[in-house]
């Protein structure tokens, strides 16, 4: 542990005044005599927006604990409110919520920000006196935002319990009594009997005073957070005057996390974590070191080196998984939910990079994006090809592909046409790439910072690259998956339907033309590398099962898109692995929803810097592959290995029912394999009762896999419930290749996928060649 945060835990409740406070605080943030913070923490008058109509002068200010905000609210029985930064996904400048947009004029752009929050909860649209104070909070804001992430997780860690023995100190008086540990030790997730909690206070209240303050609570911390695990392996390997030597480091590296690392490397982990300076000068690891270097990211589950992007990115477009959406544009499901800009934001800032568009006539001569034939609410097609500007490449530079489901009458597609390209401009790939007819894709690494429009095309790819467009105005078939909506009962036209295509509009589908699939045969002697089909969920899962090898080689060579099926009106998702599993490249999901299906997803495109794109294996790369997933065979996607997990234990896992006090959790933990039917499992350990802080388990479970290469690691914690259903505590998902042996922590994320600051799992995992 870090000497300074030592110093800080030892007086979290005995600080003489509110200045020394906010003082320690700055400076664990590294922000000490930071303008903008201190800006925040005077706090100042907002206008809260709401509507045209509904604006409202709000008096907003940071905390002492620099991490609260607090405003001021009107509302008869609550005259304060409050959230922690933590609940802030995102912070941003100007008019960049649909709120904003709609509500205010461009004439306060540079006065306007909105808080976005993790989860359901609505945006804040404010607005601020001028554009020099709107740039002070939100600057403010980003600063306390990225500093938080940037902590350690031990560090994290430490923030969480201190909060939480503040909110324990009833009467605020910086001392702790019986009646307020026992709240506190609720607060953090343990339940205890009073004889246990009775016999914890004697012990750390050395001074007989009936109240625990200063160090007495820095006792307190230390027995609660005591890692008799870790203190295990460190008195394993520390074999020098009770401390690891450079050479005890690097022989518990080699050995027990499996690492291929040098003496440098070792000097280099003491250097960066040890927190002793005689320890450092000695070239050692101290327990507290040890513990640091276990919750940086050398000691978690993702490999570091698998972080950035780290995969050959110059391989053709069709080579790659690509992160998907569905219906882009819903919030909520699929007959009567709102349509929003706000949602192809969220999917994009997730690196999605492929949105649909569903277009159909608006009123006023303007196209609209909605769900059609249903109840879901319009927005303006303008508005959504701004904000997917405006976002497509603040977290990923590679290529955004805009899947366009066009209904629209010709002048409407002009009008849609004139937005694409005065928006949009030079980043929409309106021409093929170079001076020759190309006979296969382009790389994500060339097409960054572009956009690619998929939908139907009049004419021949060379028909573009010659400026000889044959065909001005013809008639098409409409898009098969507003056709499917007939098959569950929904009003709608003919599959045999069509409609007239403008030119223009026509002329900027490139790479990603839309025709319909008639068989692999008919696709490899007819269809050119450029013209993609997509397939409803049923259809897909059909060819996956029946004929896996064909459909992988004609990924191999063209696009294929797949979509939920129109029955999953509430916005499930089906399972993905199977269709990654015959190399399908689009693999559109619902986003909106947090499931299962999109942890995996998640967990998929987690590695690679997150970019959205994933390089597919070399067997579902190389013409003379006769890979089957459901019938494996003999070849290079045959690896067998054995996977042994260790489930050690668990730390500050949340509270399922914050509002209950007494509510604490009795955790489980399930680990799950996704991949070739071969390699699909899943084993759990038995519950702990009423302890989500430290709960330990030291349970083994071993799994064969076949095809690592195609293997997604899930680890669930759930609430054990044995009246109804499990809840979900948090979840982690990651590809197999991407897990680091030996021991580790594993980060949890909500069901949304949001990081979950203080809890996580501990670990030993091998991956080892089977026998």
């Amino acid at each position: 542990m870090q000497i300074t945060k030592t110093l800080e835990l030892s007086s979290c409740f005995a600080w003489s005044s509110s200045l020394q406070r906010v003082q320690r605080l700055i400076n664990s943030l590294c922000l000490e005599g930071d303008p903008d913070l201190q800006f925040l923490l005077v706090g100042g008058e907002l206008i809260k927006i709401r509507s045209r109509a509904w604006k409202k002068n709000r008096f907003v200010q940071l905390q002492e604990d620099s991490k609260t905000l607090w405003f001021e609210t009107h509302k008869i029985f609550r005259r304060k409110h409050t959230f922690s930064i933590d609940d802030i996904d995102s912070v941003r400048m100007g008019r960049q919520s649909e709120g904003l947009n709609k509500h205010t004029q461009s004439s306060v752009e540079d006065q306007c920000f909105c808080i976005i929050f993790k989860g359901r909860k609505k945006n804040l649209d404010l607005m601020a006196a001028n554009g020099e104070e709107a740039k002070q909070w939100v600057n403010g804001l980003d600063k306390i935002m990225s500093n938080m992430h940037n902590l350690s997780r031990q560090q994290k860690s430490e923030h969480w319990i201190i909060n939480c023995m503040r909110k324990a100190d009833k009467n605020e008086d910086n001392k702790m009594d019986l009646k307020e540990l026992k709240h506190f030790l609720r607060q953090v997730n343990i339940e205890v009997d009073d004889t246990y909690a009775a016999e914890l206070f004697k012990k750390c209240d050395e001074s007989n005073s009936g109240t625990l303050e200063g160090s007495e609570i820095k006792h307190l911390y230390d027995l609660l957070t005591y890692r008799e695990e870790i203190d295990v392996i460190y008195g394993n390997y520390a074999r020098t005057d009770g401390q690891m030597s450079s050479r005890d480091l690097l022989n518990f590296l080699s050995t027990e996390q499996r690492e291929a690392v040098s003496m440098e490397d070792a000097l280099k982990l003491i250097e960066k974590h040890e927190v002793d300076e005689t320890a450092k000068q000695k070239k050692r690891m101290s327990k507290d070191g040890f513990l640091m270097y276990m919750h940086h990211e050398e000691g978690f589950i993702l490999n570091p080196a698998h972080k950035p992007v780290y995969q050959d990115m110059h391989q053709p477009l069709n080579h790659y998984y690509i992160s998907s959406s569905h219906n882009t544009y819903l919030m909520a499901d699929q007959l009567k939910g709102p349509s929003s800009t706000e949602a192809y934001i969220k999917a994009l800032m997730k690196s999605c990079r492929c949105v649909e568009l569903d277009c159909w006539d608006g009123a006023n001569g303007e196209p609209v994006i909605y769900h059609g034939y249903t109840l879901t609410s319009k927005v303006l097609f303008r508005d959504v090809i701004k904000a997917i500007k405006d976002f497509a490449f603040k977290t990923s530079d590679y290529p955004v592909i805009l899947s366009l489901e066009n209904h629209c009458t010709v002048d409407q597609q002009k009008l849609m046409a004139h937005y694409l390209t005065s928006i949009l401009a030079d980043a929409l790939v309106t021409k093929p790439l170079g001076n020759t007819m190309s006979t296969n894709f382009p790389s994500p690494e060339e097409l960054k910072g572009k956009f690619l429009l998929e939908g139907k095309q009049l004419n021949k790819l060379d028909a573009a690259l010659n400026n000889n467009s044959v065909i001005e105005e013809d008639t098409v078939s409409e898009e098969d998956e507003a056709a499917d909506c007939k098959e569950n009962g929904q009003k709608a036209k003919s599959k045999k339907s069509k409609i007239k295509l403008d030119k223009e509009l026509s002329n900027m589908v490139i790479y990603c033309k839309s025709v319909r699939f008639n068989g692999f045969e008919h696709a490899k002697e007819m269809q050119a590398f450029y013209e993609m089909s997509s397939f409803k969920e049923s259809k897909a899962f059909n060819l996956a099962e029946t004929s896996a090898t064909p459909y992988i080689h004609h990924n191999m060579d063209r696009l294929s898109r797949i979509y939920p099926a129109g029955s999953r009106t509430d916005s499930s998702n089906f399972n993905p692995v199977p269709m990654w599993n015959v190399g399908c490249q689009i693999v559109a999901l619902n986003f909106q929803t947090p499931c299962k299906e999109m942890h995996i997803n998640q967990g998929r495109f987690l590695p690679n810097g997150a970019c959205g794109y994933i390089l597919k294996p070399e067997f579902q790369r190389s013409p003379s592959s006769q890979f089957d997933p459901s019938a494996l065979s003999k070849g290079p996607w045959l690896k067998k290995k054995t996977f042994n997990v260790m489930v050690i234990s668990a730390q500050q896992l949340p509270k399922i029912y914050k509002d209950k006090q007494n509510s604490i959790v009795d955790p489980l933990v399930r680990v799950e394999i996704y991949g070739v039917p071969a390699d699909n499992a899943s084993k759990e350990t038995h519950y702990i009762d009423n302890n989500g802080f430290n709960p330990t388990w030291n349970e083994n479970f071993t799994f064969d896999i076949h095809v690592p290469e195609l293997a997604m690691l899930r680890f669930v914690v759930e609430d054990y419930d044995a009246a109804s259903h499990n809840d979900l505590i948090g979840q982690y998902c990651l590809p197999l290749t991407s897990v680091q042996n030996g021991y580790r922590h594993v980060p949890l994320l909500t069901k949304r996928g949001d990081v979950i600051c203080s809890a996580g799992l501990f670990v030993h995992l091998m991956l080892i060649d089977a026998p």
